[in-house]
């Protein structure tokens, strides 16, 4: 009998997944010091530093981790264009997580079910999100069901962000995953929560127009770019420096 070694993550899958993370890990750092309580400081705060740590693993499963982040340029990142989307109002940011944090859960709920090479990383990553994804509901609760301004704001949000959607579920070469399955699933647990928040599903289309593709294929938004620039501009000022 030959003896099989640890299975090949696919530096592809691990290049999406973990760009997915380093990049909304930083748009929620962008709300250091401008949360509206105290409260929310600690929260987001550590919800991006949750997704950091799950970025060091994965892009170091790819290559180098801080090349990965620092030295790439805009065309060469993999991650979603929902994640990239800027903060915008309070609202803008839960339902931005609220989408991308249950696309999340069923996906690592999916890959730590299965025996391939990401189902360990998955597994210690699922009760992590599935924290993000309950604080992006609650809040998506309270301010739905709220005054009239939060409602009002909570709608503008999801139905801003409902086309950067369709790109979740497009399937991403070394992932084993039922993604129509979970596309369906994230439609369902959306909807619950939209509805129990006093808020209608949007009606627009979930993708943009782009024929070529999106973020997966390297095509960003113009926000990303800019925010590209600040995550990077550290490293590239002093390259070589050791800290």
């Amino acid at each position: 009998m030959t003896a099989t070694g640890p299975a090949t993550v696919p530096a592809t899958a691990a290049l999406a997944l973990g760009d997915d993370a380093l990049v909304l890990s930083h748009r929620l750092g962008e709300w250091a010091g401008h949360a509206p309580v105290l409260e929310e400081e600690v929260a987001l705060a550590n919800i991006a530093l949750d997704l950091l740590g799950q970025a060091r693993v994965l892009l170091s499963l790819a290559g180098d981790e801080d090349e990965l982040a620092y030295l790439r340029e805009e065309r060469a990142f993999r991650n979603l264009q929902l994640v990239e989307q800027p903060n915008g109002d309070f609202a803008h940011t839960i339902a931005r997580q609220l989408y991308f944090s249950t696309y999340q859960l069923l996906l690592h709920t999916e890959l730590a079910a299965g025996n391939g090479p990401f189902a360990p990383l998955a597994a210690k990553a699922v009760k992590e999100i599935a924290y993000h994804r309950d604080h992006a509901e609650q809040w998506t609760l309270r301010l739905g069901d709220g005054t009239e301004d939060s409602h009002e704001r909570m709608r503008r949000a999801s139905e801003a962000l409902w086309r950067f959607t369709g790109e979740m579920f497009q399937p991403v070469e070394g992932l084993d995953a039922d993604w129509a399955g979970m596309e369906e699933r994230w439609l369902e647990s959306v909807r619950d929560v939209l509805t129990r928040a006093t808020l209608t599903v949007p009606e627009g289309p979930r993708t943009g127009a782009w024929s070529a593709g999106a973020g997966r294929q390297g095509l960003h938004t113009e926000p990303f770019g800019r925010m590209l620039a600040e995550m990077q501009h550290l490293h590239r000022s002093h390259p070589g420096a050791s800290w």
